[in-house]
């Protein structure tokens, strides 16, 4: 057994309900680190071509890394692989609460499922006793019920469960996983993958622990970054306000989606959806994951008035962005109502909204009109319109169900001019910032593995002034905002060091915002794994993982002519902070292949492949 891994890889095939424990290569380990990037491999692998997402042949690939066995501040996070319904190509997204180090203690690196059930089912994992047991009563539960539940049903609260709600058993492209009622794999369908196979939910428990190569240093170094990371915070106001915390800035940057990518800016709104004032509306506390010293999640009571009542889990940036300035939403109660629905639902709050936002568009524009909506008159700012099509979304039914292929299949089916205001890259709807004021987002959106993601690869925060990894050459004043110099450079760093992050797995939210360097991951990488490897290693494994990324995606056809963005990034602001400007496109993108070693048709060329050991 390699310390910090048990080199074990549990195997479950639903058509078959057999179940298998499977050695993992070290030699894989030392290329794709664990997480996203082992579960890259494995898809590239094992997907044979492209393939329909909701088939059998899919594969959906739960993946930990070494930062989960010890208690390591920001190492509760997991990835969720497969080929997404959204894109038809490399799909992943991950979650934190207790589940990942659950899966780790129970003596598993990675767990692959394949096949589909035919009645509805869910996994019970504890150490070595792996059943397959009946979810036909949980079948039409929500996400929470059926945690609830499953919980009741064995008798045993300390299993972490990953379920999906209606949306993923209705197979809407954007259904997500949801964690333990905490915690959300959001984007790329996953849940969605998971409802397909039958699979309403993944119960785990672990009693081991995985070895580690120094356990005293590894222990030393997780007791300074835990203090000096929560007192980081509590400076910096992270802590008490989480990612709300950044409505304000965001926006007077530019950066926040307003009116479904056409309006400019909107202070009012952001003030009032963001920090403090959200914080206080919502009597948000922090909600950290397991071993968490930020708490970035937020808990939530809101009694007054009864109808958006909600106890739990709270919005975060991306939620006010989408379902709040994006919709001219401005009540934080409201959005907070709706993050609710949507995670009982089990739907992906960035793709939900997006859809809201541009279904109004598009009756406001007359291509759809109450006939086609059941009678409901899609209004900017009406919170019962955002009720009323997540429900429909979610469920699949009445005009929502137009949604249930995602936003891009939607525009197409209500044909005419829709499919080009779609802000989409790879047919995944945009998050909450703007390729238009932060310009290193447009090679980072266009090149996204997974679609536009400004998490795979946060260059916008570099970009804004508070992310920084001087370590690899990313410096305070290395990009100026619409000046093109560095900026694909940025983008390219950022994706293969959060590609690393995804794989290690470490919350992201360790480096940017709780100031853990890269020199301080790289030590306690080599205290776990005692490799020893360098920046530069680890470098070269995020860049391998990101290539192999882009393998995938070129195998399910997507190319240079598939490396875009949609026309409103083109469309300049007429005031505000980024007025006049647009992406300096073709000039980033050209400097953007030249620094990845891709021909002009956007593939590795034979010396980059080579060089990467592919």
């Amino acid at each position: 057994m390699r310390r910090g891994y048990w080199q074990r890889q549990l195997r479950v095939d639903l058509t078959e309900r057999k179940i298998s424990v499977e050695s993992i290569e070290e030699e894989d380990l030392r290329r794709f680190v664990g997480g996203a990037g082992l579960a890259s491999k494995i898809l590239l692998d094992e997907v044979p071509g492209k393939i329909d997402p909701y088939g059998p042949d899919n594969i959906a690939v739960f993946a930990t890394g070494p930062f989960q066995g010890p208690a390591i501040p920001g190492g509760a996070k997991f990835s969720i692989a497969g080929i997404s319904p959204v894109t038809g190509t490399f799909g992943d997204t991950a979650a934190g609460a207790d589940w990942g180090p659950s899966l780790k203690d129970a003596g598993y690196d990675i767990l692959v499922i394949k096949g589909a059930s035919e009645k509805p089912v869910y996994l019970h994992i504890v150490d070595d006793d792996i059943q397959i047991k009946d979810a036909s009563n949980l079948w039409g539960k929500d996400s929470y019920e059926t945690i609830d539940a499953i919980h009741h049903e064995t008798g045993d609260k300390k299993l972490s469960i990953a379920s999906i709600g209606p949306a993923g058993e209705k197979q809407v492209a954007i259904a997500c996983v949801v964690v333990d009622k905490h915690s959300f794999a959001g984007r790329c369908g996953l849940g969605a993958v998971m409802g397909s196979k039958g699979l309403k939910a993944i119960a785990v428990r672990g009693t081991q622990k995985a070895k580690l190569h120094d356990p005293n240093k590894t222990g030393s170094l997780i007791r300074q970054y835990q203090q000096r990371i929560l007192k980081e915070v509590n400076e910096n106001g992270f802590r008490e306000h989480g990612t709300p915390g950044l409505c304000e800035t965001a926006e007077s940057l530019g950066d926040m989606p307003i009116k479904y990518w056409q309006g400019d800016v909107w202070p009012e709104g952001a003030k009032r959806l963001g920090a403090p004032n959200s914080t206080r509306v919502l009597n948000a506390t922090p909600y950290p994951c397991k071993f968490c010293p930020i708490g970035c999640h937020r808990k939530i009571t809101v009694k007054d008035p009864p109808g958006y009542a909600v106890e739990g889990v709270g919005p975060e940036y991306e939620t006010y962005g989408m379902m709040g300035t994006n919709l001219l939403i401005d009540d934080p109660k409201v959005v907070a109502k709706a993050n609710d629905m949507a995670n009982r639902l089990g739907l992906d709050t960035i793709s939900a909204g997006a859809m809201v936002g541009f279904a109004i568009e598009c009756f406001e524009r007359g291509w759809l009109t109450t006939k086609d909506t059941d009678g409901l008159e899609l209004k900017w700012g009406d919170p019962e319109v955002l009720f009323s099509l997540l429900d429909q979304i979610g469920n699949k039914k009445g005009f929502g169900s137009i949604f249930s292929a995602g936003t891009l299949k939607a525009a197409q089916k209500i044909g005419g001019e829709a499919v080009d205001i779609v802000v989409h890259c790879k047919g995944l709807d945009f998050p909450a910032h703007d390729a238009r004021s932060c310009i290193s987002l447009a090679p980072t959106y266009a090149t996204g593995t997974r679609g536009a993601c400004h998490f795979r690869g946060a260059c916008e925060d570099v970009e804004m002034g508070g992310f920084f990894i001087p370590e690899i050459g990313i410096t305070e004043g290395v990009v100026k905002f619409f000046e093109s110099e560095n900026q694909s450079m940025v983008s390219a760093r950022c994706q293969d060091y959060f590609a690393l992050l995804n794989s290690l797995v470490l919350c992201a939210f360790m480096a940017d915002g709780g100031g853990m360097s890269f020199t301080e991951i790289k030590d306690l990488f080599n205290a776990v794994t005692g490799w020893e490897y360098s920046i530069q290693d680890l470098m070269d494994a995020g860049e391998r993982i990101f290539t192999v990324q882009r393998l995938i995606n070129i195998r399910d056809g997507y190319n240079a002519k598939s490396d875009i963005l949609p026309k409103k990034m083109f469309q300049p602001a007429k005031e505000g902070f980024r007025a006049g400007k647009v992406p300096p496109f073709k000039k980033l993108m050209e400097d953007y292949y030249t620094l990845r070693g891709w021909n002009d048709k956007g593939e590795p060329t034979a010396t980059t492949l080579d060089r990467l050991g592919l």
